[in-house]
């Protein structure tokens, strides 16, 4: 279980540029729970992954995972038990080394000692049955460079060396939002299969909402740092996307937004 108490965040605090990113978090995701996360630009949806992930530490306040207090611990000291996918599909593996090379990598991912070991026999064949599970045709390329891979191939093997350990948590930060629409459904297809398969706690940023209304148990909105709109599985089951961008004619009241703020809202998420 994830559990965020009292989480606030402001960034270049009393200066000109001062920027309150979180403001009274409290949330709590359960084991094997698929959280997406919707908002506009700066609602606090990245600033919050972060946070989990532990790349940025609360200015106060208290984040637990099964049950650990890990508010002060590192991004590093996190790897063992918690993986993430980016947006661009080159930030998740080593250009310059081959598929082979990358999964080993993941597969040590947290370890605390890396034995000598050679990319052969048992461990070889087990990257080769788990490649071949993408679908891509790329089970007799394992010693390609992973350089020479197009975009959805390696944002395919990124979730792959993501997963390859049953990570307690998977965050997924819009990881199919620069690739195109065929591709990125291949994504979310594997996606799917493989938090369903391990049964992974996983918190995903999107900026669709057809994805966050298929996708998941569960999904939040977030506007200036705050969360706005919790909505469980069941709810989810009955709204369309039209139903989900109703929400922000609420948001238009309680805020008084402009008729600009507010259709740029509308836009973003269309």
């Amino acid at each position: 279980m994830i559990k965020l108490t009292a989480i606030n965040k402001v960034f270049n605090p009393g200066s000109i540029n001062e920027v309150v990113a979180l403001k009274d978090i409290n949330l709590k995701i359960n084991d094997g729970e698929f959280l997406t996360i919707i908002g506009t630009n700066g609602s606090g949806k990245s600033t919050l992954l972060n946070m989990v992930a532990g790349t940025i530490e609360p200015d106060n306040g208290k984040i637990e995972i099964s049950g650990k207090d890990v508010t002060k611990e590192k991004e590093f000291e996190r790897a063992k038990y918690i993986s993430r996918v980016f947006q661009n599909p080159f930030s998740g593996t080593a250009p310059k080394m081959t598929i082979a090379e990358n999964l080993l990598m993941a597969y040590y991912r947290g370890k605390k000692r890396i034995p000598k070991i050679s990319l052969k026999g048992n461990l070889r064949r087990q990257f080769r049955e788990q490649v071949s599970s993408l679908e891509m045709q790329l089970e007799d390329r394992l010693d390609n460079v992973i350089g020479t891979l197009s975009g959805g191939q390696r944002q395919a093997i990124t979730l792959l060396m993501s997963v390859i350990n049953s990570p307690k948590v998977l965050l997924l930060d819009e990881h199919t939002a620069a690739l195109d629409p065929k591709t990125a459904a291949q994504v979310i297809k594997l996606t799917k299969k493989f938090i369903e398969k391990e049964n992974l706690t996983t918190i995903m940023i999107t900026h669709s909402m057809q994805q966050a209304l298929q996708l998941g148990t569960r999904t939040i909105m977030m506007y200036k740092g705050s969360i706005i709109e919790d909505i469980d599985e069941k709810e989810k089951s009955r709204l369309s996307v039209d139903d989900l961008l109703d929400k922000f004619t609420d948001l238009r009241k309680k805020e008084r937004l402009t008729d600009d703020v507010y259709e740029q809202l509308r836009k973003e998420y269309n």
